[in-house]
Order: C-alpha cells, then structure tokens, then sequence
C-alpha cells in the first residue's frame, strides 16, 4: 500500500521547518519498497507573526487533499489540533529527509496502521 506524505523542508534534504513557516511541500509517495518524490507545493505561510488563522490552515488541507500526512520539524498544539480533526495526520521529527523516510518506509504499518471495521 502506499501513501502521499506532505514534507516540511526549505532545502529538500533536512526536515527542521516550523509548519507555521512553511512555503513548500514537498509531496513523495512512500510503500514498503521505498518513497519517491512527486512534486513541490508552494503556499504561504500560515503562521504571520506569530498569528495564525483556521482559514490558513483549511488552504493548507485543501493545498494537500491528496496527502495523509505532514511531516515537520515542529507545529503549535492549535495547528496540530486542527489538521489532526480534519483526518490529517501530523508527524513532528528533526533530520534528515532521506533517513526519516526510509523509516516511514520501513514501518509503514506503524506510522499508517491498517484500518478496521467496526
């Protein structure tokens, strides 16, 4: 199986960007073989001095309908708990992008668990 992750990253080689801050996604596709890189989505930050607004956050689902997941190098508890109830899921990590997404690839049933029926 495999998944679109949206990627904090303002130089395609390290996750360390501030969500609120972010101008670019980088989208990959992950699955059990490894992931690989789709495509860059620009947008504009979210956070404007220090101040953010669900709207921004609704352009930046919108911006990613396709994805089911961010990773970033860090995210406000508001921001994390908005994404998180619209069905995005929010990982917050610090390293390298090649490293961080071999891991996602590695143990994807941790990361995207499969879902049940009930």
């Amino acid at each position: 199986m495999s998944h679109f992750i949206a990627v904090c990253t303002s130089d395609g080689k390290t996750i360390h960007q501030h969500f609120g801050r972010t101008r670019a996604f980088h989208i990959v596709q992950i699955d059990e073989n490894g992931y690989k890189y789709i495509e860059t989505r620009t947008t504009n930050p979210c956070c404007n001095q220090f101040e953010h607004h669900e709207h921004s956050f609704d352009n930046v689902l919108n911006l990613l309908n396709d994805c089911e997941a961010i990773i970033t190098g860090k995210i406000g508890v508001g921001a994390s708990d908005y994404l998180t109830s619209k069905g995005m899921r929010i990982f917050e990590t610090v390293g390298y992008v090649d490293d961080i997404l071999n891991e996602f690839c590695r143990n994807q049933l941790h990361y995207f668990p499969k879902k049940t029926d009930n």
